[in-house]
């Protein structure tokens, strides 16, 4: 174990940071973990050779983004890692403090679970499940990390969701310890809800495998229904919000008891 104000330790400070704000200058790491700048660009260094961070002129940023360079014709996505992009980054660092280590966490296609996969890059002894492509990808070089694809085909140009009788197939014999869900809406009565009839089946059946289903999702998505149900409140054991979310909704899923968190 690292003694508190070790290079290991500080280097932990940094990558916090990072995974907390997406990006920051070398002056402001600094003062935030009391390091001379020289001291915190030899920590970036170890980061990024480590594929943790990216450095940028004057800073870094959280690995992941540059991995979509092949994928540069889906503007959608970077579009929508940017809509609540706060939010989304402190609701996965709640939803990587839930994960122990020797779970096998599956993760769904979405914006927050792939920064859930970025909060738990520098962690070992984790086996990752998902039907994602991104985020197999942006996991792939990691020595430390375990991680499963599901199969499937594409849902269609541009996604990252694999879905299709290969990626139910491959999931008949994988059972996880907590499931991480996006969602396009989440309603206190209807549940956890999505726009694809082939998604909400994959989604639907990776619930019916998992220990303990978490559903992660911004405020803005409290109270929706989209068009295809994926699972009832009763089957969601925590939901992961921001502190913008209505306090009526919340109480109406804990009355459904659900456990609400919210970031």
């Amino acid at each position: 174990m690292s003694k508190p104000g070790s290079r290991q330790d500080r280097a932990t400070q940094i990558l916090h940071l990072l995974l907390q704000k997406g990006k920051g200058s070398i002056e402001e790491l600094a003062a935030a973990v009391d390091a001379s700048p020289a001291s915190v660009r030899r920590d970036l260094i170890k980061l990024e050779e480590r594929g943790l961070v990216n450095r940028t002129h004057g800073g870094a940023e959280v690995a992941g983004k540059m991995a979509y360079e092949p994928f540069r014709f889906d503007a959608a996505f970077p579009l929508r890692e940017e809509r609540f992009a706060d939010e989304k980054r402190r609701i996965a660092m709640a939803a990587a403090a839930m994960v122990a280590e020797g779970d096998t966490v599956a993760l769904s296609p979405g914006t927050t679970t792939t920064q859930i996969a970025r909060s738990l890059r520098h962690r070992d002894g984790i086996h990752i499940v998902t039907s994602a492509v991104n985020i197999g990808m942006e996991l792939s070089s990691l020595p430390n990390m375990r991680v499963t694809l599901t199969g499937g085909a594409i849902r269609w140009p541009g996604s990252f969701s694999m879905v299709g009788a290969t990626a139910f197939d491959g999931l008949q014999r994988l059972f996880f310890d907590k499931l991480f869900l996006g969602a396009c809406g989440i309603h206190p009565q209807h549940g956890l809800t999505v726009i694809e009839s082939d998604e909400a089946l994959i989604l639907t059946e990776m619930v019916k495998h998992a220990k303990q289903v978490i559903a992660v999702a911004d405020a803005s998505k409290l109270g929706m229904i989209s068009a295809m149900q994926v699972c009832l409140p009763k089957l969601i054991h925590t939901i992961i919000t921001d502190g913008s979310a209505d306090a009526i909704v919340l109480a109406a899923f804990e009355e459904q008891g659900v456990c609400v968190v919210t970031v």
